[in-house]
């Protein structure tokens, strides 16, 4: 089976929890993804949707404005990419319960990640911020309503009040929050299907989601973005979930964001592997039952961890893995249109995709080790101004002629190519976005080899010993 008639739907997935982009650039990039091959859009807005009345709140400081987020729908129009938008509404919701007006509604009073489903201002504030997401994404076919990694869900107070009851489980609460907000989606927004991704689904047992309702209700997303997914066990899980009532399945693998939640250059061959074994998958499992493949591309694991790679730096695995599902592989044609498409040798290198990705591409694999050449290996600093001569500011004079040329022309050398970094960082991010990359990715190792130099700068020549005169060794003067 070829990819292109395997998935009908492909989502490229835009996780505006991290790095959110200028729309400036996604008027560039929209089109990009449409000549790859993506037929639409999967948008995690998160803090950057423009909530309005009681939900301001949430909105980040750079938040786009709705006028914003209407030209992002008009230019995805454009390019003939279909929206559809998630809104987070039971785990993953840190961005809304880290602050203190909806602290109460947390499903454990000290971790902001899960909601509680039991009180009725809980489902009140996430169908608040539904109506809001869609009131401005009219039309939308689907919208995504996340409900993966609930973690500590059974852990508050009232859930273990609630469990204590006969009949009552952790599955029936998950699947009835699920159905509650659902419902929701469907009672005001009926043309609208929601979304949700599969993992809290996949341990209930057939009949339990059966009785549910949920099966009626929603559209499970199956995820998975390892290298070696079981291909029969997902096939296992397609059958239960089809005989379960769900009448139709999504599946979601990975272009980055997937492998380290620090990582900055996307491990190309593992992504292209991962949808390699989805598209096994789809040619295993029940005709017709996968409408479409979300490609994920997480910008962070959750709302407060380290920005891992960012959108510009995924491209290429991004144009990789989506010619892999549309020819059924990647062999010379695939390789051949992703060469033409981005201008490179091959999907790793892409060093003519833009700015960032060859200059992010130097820093990661050459700036932290440079320096750690300098100041771990190289023999004269390791033996001639050590920590302890540093930290007393002693150095041998011919030493300082030996090591101070090397720091200054390296520090000079990644100063250029940083202020480069910097300058295209900012034509596609906000300023919080730049200072953070930067902090994380590129200081550490500048202000060591700055440090270096301050060192030497400030270091007094160690006095020599004068020479003991010939026959004298009580150290007194002739």
């Amino acid at each position: 089976m070829s990819g292109s008639t395997a998935f009908k739907m492909r989502l490229v997935h835009l996780d505006f929890k991290g790095a959110p982009p200028k729309v400036s650039y996604l008027s560039e990039i929209f089109p990009l993804f449409r000549a790859l091959g993506a037929n639409g859009l999967l948008i995690e807005y998160e803090d950057m949707f423009p909530y309005e009345g009681h939900l301001s709140l949430l909105r980040a400081s750079n938040a786009y404005s709705p006028s914003e987020v209407t030209e992002i729908l008009r230019l995805a129009k454009l390019s003939e990419l279909e929206v559809v938008p998630l809104v987070q509404t039971f785990g993953h919701m840190e961005f809304v319960l880290k602050h203190s007006v909806f602290s109460h509604l947390r499903e454990v009073a000290l971790f902001p990640n899960t909601l509680n489903p039991h009180e009725a201002e809980s489902l009140a504030l996430v169908s608040a911020m539904i109506d809001q997401v869609l009131g401005l994404h009219e039309g939308a076919r689907w919208l995504h309503i996340g409900c993966d990694e609930v973690y500590y869900l059974g852990e508050g107070e009232a859930s273990k009040r609630w469990l204590r009851q006969e009949q009552n489980s952790q599955a029936k609460l998950c699947l009835s929050h699920i159905w509650a907000v659902a419902s929701h989606v469907l009672s005001l927004h009926p043309s609208t299907t929601p979304l949700v991704w599969d993992d809290m689904l996949r341990d209930i047992p057939q009949d339990q989601l059966a009785a549910s309702g949920v099966p009626q209700l929603v559209e499970p997303v199956l995820w998975d973005y390892s290298a070696d997914l079981d291909v029969h066990g997902k096939v296992l899980l397609m059958e239960k979930y089809r005989e379960s009532g769900f009448p139709r399945l999504w599946a979601a693998s990975a272009f980055k964001g997937a492998t380290g939640a620090s990582q900055a250059l996307p491990p190309v061959q593992h992504h292209l592997r991962n949808h390699a074994q989805w598209l096994q998958v789809v040619g295993s499992g029940p005709a017709d039952t996968l409408q479409g493949i979300i490609l994920t591309g997480w910008q962070r694991y959750d709302h407060f961890s380290v920005l891992c790679e960012l959108l510009p730096v995924g491209i290429p695995s991004l144009a990789a893995c989506l010619q892999l599902l549309l020819c059924g592989g990647f062999a010379e044609d695939a390789k051949g249109r992703v060469e033409n498409l981005l201008g490179v040798s091959s999907p790793e290198a892409g060093d003519t995709v833009s700015d960032i990705h060859a200059l992010v591409t130097q820093v990661s694999l050459h700036l932290c080790s440079s320096v750690d050449a300098l100041l771990e290996r190289n023999r004269y600093v390791t033996g001639w101004f050590s920590p302890y001569h540093r930290r007393r500011k002693l150095i041998h004079p011919v030493m300082l002629q030996h090591i101070q040329p090397e720091a200054l022309s390296l520090l000079g050398r990644w100063g250029m190519l940083v202020q480069q970094l910097e300058a295209a960082l900012q034509r596609i991010f906000f300023p919080d976005a730049v200072e953070e990359w930067l902090e994380e990715n590129v200081h550490p190792s500048m202000q060591r080899l700055q440090g270096l130099l301050q060192d030497l700068g400030e270091a007094a020549p160690l006095p020599l010993p004068l020479p003991s005169s010939p026959g004298k060794d009580t150290g007194q003067d002739p």
